[in-house]
């Protein structure tokens, strides 16, 4: 396996050159990435410590600076180590300058403003984790959606990324034996979602949980029959209230999120 050292740097968090960066790592096999993160680099020194790191390990720079003087400095440094150099927003903000005919601003870290946006993501954040795993369930029209499903289909973290985009997300769980919360079949408001899987893969998810806290009790949780026929009767409620169903199998989170995105635009026009 082939090994690079690759180094990102930003004027912010940093997020989104690792999200594009990490986005294109994935479509290359036998390629070992190391990667060097250099984020909130705003000043003059700052970006010289950057330098220095890339100097010590040359390798592919990709960077989002909107600084002119930054951008200059850092370009004619890669020249001058004779290692690739590439600022991976300028494509989409040169084009978004031609078609709105205006001129971006050279200010960093402006997707991250505490404008109305943040405290609506903060405010779905706290709303996600005082509604997870069944908990305040009278209080669950107040949300966007909400998740239903078996333990282990990812309903916890789905629900965080979904907030972390500002949409109200609660979940609740199907347990053997248990009735399903009366208030949960006469929400009006919420989109509601049944996650399910296939039992092959809820049994493997289920064991490395338990090896995970040590726990080897051979318990209906991890038998075979048993998840079947919970995964069934999960299958059945999902039908019988007509819910839209997401297979998360072979879905990342990020796939899962996406879809009940599309799933809840499409309700949102109802």
């Amino acid at each position: 396996m082939s090994s690079f050292h690759v180094h990102l740097v930003s004027d912010a968090t940093g997020e989104t050159v690792s999200a594009l960066a990490n986005a294109a790592f994935v479509l290359f096999d036998g390629v070992e990435v190391n990667q060097h993160a250099w984020s909130l680099v705003r000043s003059e020194a700052q970006l010289q410590g950057a330098i220095r790191g890339i100097a010590e390990h040359p390798g592919l720079v990709v960077f989002t600076l909107v600084s002119r003087a930054l951008r200059v400095t850092l370009e004619a440094a890669c020249r001058e180590l004779k290692v690739p150099c590439l600022a991976v927003l300028d494509p989409v903000v040169s084009a978004m300058a031609n078609y709105f005919g205006a001129v971006s601003s050279d200010q960093p870290g402006r997707q991250h403003a505490m404008d109305a946006a943040y405290f609506c993501r903060i405010d779905a954040m706290d709303f996600c984790l005082a509604h997870d795993d069944g908990q305040h369930v009278a209080s669950l029209d107040e949300a966007d959606v909400v998740l239903v499903g078996v333990s282990r289909t990812s309903k916890t973290p789905t629900c965080l990324y979904l907030a972390n985009r500002g949409i109200k997300v609660g979940n609740v769980p199907v347990v053997p034996g248990i009735e399903t919360p009366a208030a949960l079949e006469h929400l009006g408001k919420p989109l509601i979602v049944g996650l399910t899987t296939t039992a092959d893969r809820l049994l493997q998810v289920r064991r490395a949980r338990l090896a995970a806290l040590r726990e080897d009790a051979e318990t209906d949780y991890v038998d075979t029959a048993a998840v079947r026929a919970e995964l069934a009767a999960a299958r059945k409620l999902f039908e019988r209230h007509g819910w839209p169903v997401i297979d998360v199998t072979r879905k990342a989170i990020e796939e899962t999120a996406a879809a009940i995105l599309s799933l809840h635009a499409e309700w949102a026009t109802r």
